[in-house]
């Protein structure tokens, strides 16, 4: 008992007047602890600052930063740990001394860094590239472009595809919307839609159809290329179609030319420089006063001014003749081209009178004269010979026949050895006949007016011939006339109102056709020396 005092005495004494070893060893475990628990809450605390790595007395310390961002300059601060027996309050340290402790301290280096207060961290983009950083600014414009290039924000119109097809030789509407994939239902709708859209069932070979279509293959246009000035235009509306004509403007220029009469009108022409189309309407202008059957000589001559038209810088037709001269057996006949206030245009000679007379000489563009105007002539059907009382011009099938003059039909139908016939009354004394049609044009009948130059058949062999011609007679008061010799009578002459201005148009014309003329001559005796 006497020794469990004692004991107890000497472990008073000693807690009193001096501190046990184990204990100051047990204080140092524990503030070590503490002191990691304080640095591992410190570095899991703030996730969008930079990690920090506490380290042992014998570590450097270890800073990780995002890739490509420059690191913060850390600054070091030692905290020492109060041994046993030190002062309560430990001194301050600065990173380049080192507190002065009457006995050795425990110490720990602490890396710490320090950020701007006034600048947040910049956004990382990280790719598998490359590490990109955008400041705020960049980040919104960014988001603004992204918006921009998304779905939803662009608008797409769609200005649909076109498609054609070349009108064939056989070919009708139904075919060509079947090969561009459109419905039948479609075409009768678009045909039906306007007196204009009608004319889109009038195509021909070589011409063509194109469409635009959209996404869904409903129709956004149509367009029908009748020539390659003129083309109909079809557009869908709200309820139904608009349909409109286009026509492109063509380039006039004025050329002139000269030829001498060899052989034929035709072949001269041709080496002229003519087309076929403009020695018809030369032909036509003098077609009154000269018989070009019967009256042309070689060594005539014609001069004439007419028009040429061009589409983009090439020559797409000729136009009309504005002026005229021929030279037939020495009787100079001369005609100056003049439109009236009603668009009407005709020929006139340089005093004012018409070129036009009331009846034509000829009414078809004939080949050659097969049978002439007799009291007897041999019928090759019949076998015997009997009066002729018209002429007979020879043509090919379906050849075009004018009426020779303004009047009406009085007859059209079958007449006897006449075949296919049809007969016109001008005014109260002629009568003319044409035979032998192989068809007559529709809108004939009788009681029709017709007026001169408009076609009224087509020239054939029906009735009583051998070949196709036509056959025509002209009468005055019922009496049968040669009408290759009879005088015509001559058609109005030029209105006193438009005297005037005609003046002024033949004037210009008339000295060009005087200058064409000397040339000729000049190249004449040049070629002759």
């Amino acid at each position: 008992m006497i020794n469990d005092y004692k004991s107890h005495r000497d472990l008073l004494d000693s807690s009193t007047s001096k501190r046990h070893p184990r204990l100051g060893l047990i204080a140092i475990v524990g503030l070590t602890l503490c002191a990691s628990a304080i640095y591992a809450a410190l570095a899991s605390g703030d996730k969008n600052k930079p990690a920090v790595t506490a380290v042992l007395p014998t570590e450097e310390p270890v800073v990780t930063t995002a890739p490509k961002t420059p690191a913060p300059l850390a600054t070091q601060k030692e905290v020492a740990l109060l041994l046993p027996g030190q002062a309560d309050v430990p001194p301050v340290a600065t990173s380049s001394h080192t507190a002065e402790t009457a006995e050795p301290a425990v110490k720990l280096k602490v890396a710490s860094i320090e950020l701007p207060k006034t600048q947040a961290a910049p956004a990382i983009i990280e790719t598998p590239e490359q590490v990109t950083t955008l400041t705020p600014a960049q980040e919104t414009e960014s988001t603004l472009q992204d918006e921009i290039n998304s779905d939803e924000s662009v608008v797409s119109i769609d200005q649909g595809t076109w498609l054609e097809e070349k009108v064939r030789s056989g070919d009708n509407l139904a075919l060509i919307f079947s090969r561009l994939k459109l419905s039948p239902n479609l075409l009768h709708r678009i045909i039906n839609s306007s007196k204009e859209a009608k004319g889109l069932a009038k195509i021909r070979p070589g011409e063509s159809v194109r469409v635009r279509v959209d996404k869904q293959g409903e129709l956004l246009e149509l367009v029908h290329k009748r020539s390659a000035i003129r083309s109909l235009q079809i557009l869908p509306t709200e309820e139904s179609f608009s349909a409109q004509v286009h026509d492109r403007s063509l380039e006039k220029r004025v050329a002139s030319t000269t030829g001498t009469i060899t052989n034929s009108l035709y072949l001269s022409a041709q080496r002229a420089g003519l087309s076929d189309s403009l020695t018809m309407e030369l032909a036509n202008i003098f077609g009154w006063d000269i018989d070009f059957a019967l009256e042309i000589r070689a060594g005539d001559q014609f001069s004439l001014i007419y028009e040429e038209e061009y589409l983009d810088g090439k020559k797409y037709r000729n136009g009309s003749i504005l002026a005229a001269e021929f030279i037939n057996q020495g009787k100079v006949f001369r005609a100056i081209r003049f439109e009236d206030d009603d668009g009407y245009s005709s020929y006139f000679s340089p005093e004012g009178d018409s070129m036009r007379k009331a009846f034509l000489r000829a009414p078809v563009d004939f080949r050659r004269i097969s049978s002439r105007f007799t009291k007897a002539r041999y019928h090759p059907v019949l076998g015997k010979k009997r009066p002729h009382k018209g002429v007979d011009y020879s043509a090919a099938t379906g050849t075009p026949i004018k009426a020779a003059g303004d009047g009406r039909v009085i007859f059209r139908g079958t007449k006897g050895g006449y075949g296919r016939t049809v007969i016109l009354r001008h005014g109260s004394q002629y009568t003319t006949l044409y035979a032998h049609m192989s068809k007559y044009r529709s809108s004939v009948k009788n009681g029709t007016r017709v007026r001169q130059g408009q076609v009224i058949g087509y020239v054939g062999k029906s009735g009583l011939a051998t070949g196709p011609h036509l056959h025509y007679e002209f009468r005055v008061n019922g009496v049968h006339r040669n009408p290759l010799t009879i005088k015509l009578p001559a058609a109005e002459p030029l209105a006193k109102k438009y005297k005037s201005r005609f003046n002024t148009v033949s004037t210009p014309l008339l000295a060009q056709l005087d200058l064409v003329a000397k040339t000729m001559v000049a190249d004449a005796r040049e070629r002759q020396r």
